[in-house]
């Protein structure tokens, strides 16, 4: 069986993970700062704050811009409903922005055409999420521009883009968002089993991630009413969660850092060669941004439908058959049950849809063999029915 994505384990980071279960912290220890130190020096950011997965870390990037009821969050169709549900769990509302058909991410210019129309109707959104999807940074300068303008913070939602680069610079450096959110999912370019963080460059609102990572309580004596009882003493200063990374997944995350750059470099070898074995299909294949350097977190292909006897549906069932486990990233999240009873339908974002009924994210990760990957490429031209 050929997976789509598959976690990298090598014998360092099993022995990293074995060394704290023979240390005296396997939460709330020391590995959890030494994994989110590593992620600050390689980021350029100046606060991390590592947590349970990436969906807690956008639910509390959320809560830290105080996002609440009455406010809008917009975000792209094209992703995994937590770029979107994080608003929910604030009771604020969503909406989104149609996508660019080239990059399939958040589109700068529909956005701008949104904004002016929201302005017009006094909803202007007090957050939005882009969503750097495949691991290609969106145009995060015209984002950054639009926010100056209409008052708008930025959470980047970056799950598949550790170790990918914008405009030369590291991405989750701060420089065009607010906070920048990570995920460590084993599909992900280093995995922590589960896991995410939220990056930042302000304090406060790094101070403020902290204290939702973990019930609301500290320790610190600068953020209390009234002076300590004793070392024993903590305060809940505000309604947070149990969101916190174990010291072994952070153990295993600063283990994979090491790897990072290689990862993401063997990612870039495997999509060239694809580029070469793929080259003379009907497909649409992966552009890049020329001011980006993706993270490669997945390959997706277009089919050109107009171009073959056979329907994405078979080409899909065709590719799994042989044990190829491709699957599709995403179903746009308008289109699902729980949006749809919000008021969406069909039709309201026609390039995230026409993306939906013609993507397939074949297998992209490290592990990948030459061999793997012709059979992959001849296994499609077969699907396709050529």
């Amino acid at each position: 069986m050929i997976s789509y994505g598959r976690q990298d384990i090598t014998q360092a980071d099993i022995d990293a993970v074995i060394a704290v279960l023979k240390s005296d912290h396997l939460t709330q220890g020391p590995a959890i700062t030494r994994f989110e130190q590593s992620v600050v020096a390689h980021t350029g950011a100046k606060h991390a704050v590592a947590v349970s997965n990436a969906t807690a870390a956008l639910h509390i990037a959320c809560l830290a811009l105080d996002l609440g009821p009455g406010d809008w969050l917009w975000t792209t169709p094209n992703t995994f409903v937590a770029s979107a549900n994080c608003a929910l769990y604030c009771g604020a509302q969503v909406d989104f922005v149609d996508t660019d058909p080239r990059t399939y991410n958040l589109c700068p210019q529909k956005l701008e055409v949104k904004l002016i129309q929201a302005q017009q109707a006094n909803k202007l959104p007090k957050v939005i999420v882009p969503v750097h999807l495949t691991g290609q940074p969106c145009d995060m300068a015209a984002i950054h521009a639009l926010g100056q303008k209409y008052g708008f913070k930025i959470i980047e939602d970056a799950s598949h883009a550790i170790g990918g680069q914008y405009k030369g610079e590291p991405i989750g450096n701060g420089r065009y968002s607010d906070i920048t959110v990570f995920s460590f999912h084993p599909v992900k370019i280093i995995t922590t089993g589960e896991g995410g963080m939220a990056i930042t460059n302000d304090e406060e609102l790094a101070t403020r991630l902290g204290l939702l990572r973990s019930h609301g309580i500290t320790r610190d004596p600068d953020l209390m009413t009234e002076p300590m009882h004793g070392p024993w003493y903590y305060q809940q200063v505000a309604l947070g969660y149990n969101y916190r990374m174990t010291d072994m997944q952070a153990a295993l995350g600063l283990s994979q850092m090491s790897r990072l750059a290689d990862y993401v470099k063997r990612r870039h070898d495997i999509a060239k060669h694809y580029q070469t074995l793929l080259a003379e299909l009907p497909l649409t294949l992966p552009w890049q941004h020329p001011d980006s350097h993706s993270a490669y977190h997945l390959y997706v292909v277009r089919l050109q439908l107009d171009k073959i006897s056979t329907t994405h549906r078979q080409v899909f069932d065709a590719l799994r058959a042989k044990d190829i486990m491709v699957n599709l990233h995403y179903i746009p999240v308008h289109t699902q049950p729980y949006y749809q009873k919000m008021g969406f339908k069909l039709g309201d974002f026609p390039d995230a849809e026409q993306y939906y009924r013609e993507a397939i994210s074949i297998p992209m990760h490290v592990n990948l063999s030459d061999g793997d990957l012709q059979f992959v490429a001849s296994s499609l031209r077969e699907a396709m029915g050529l």
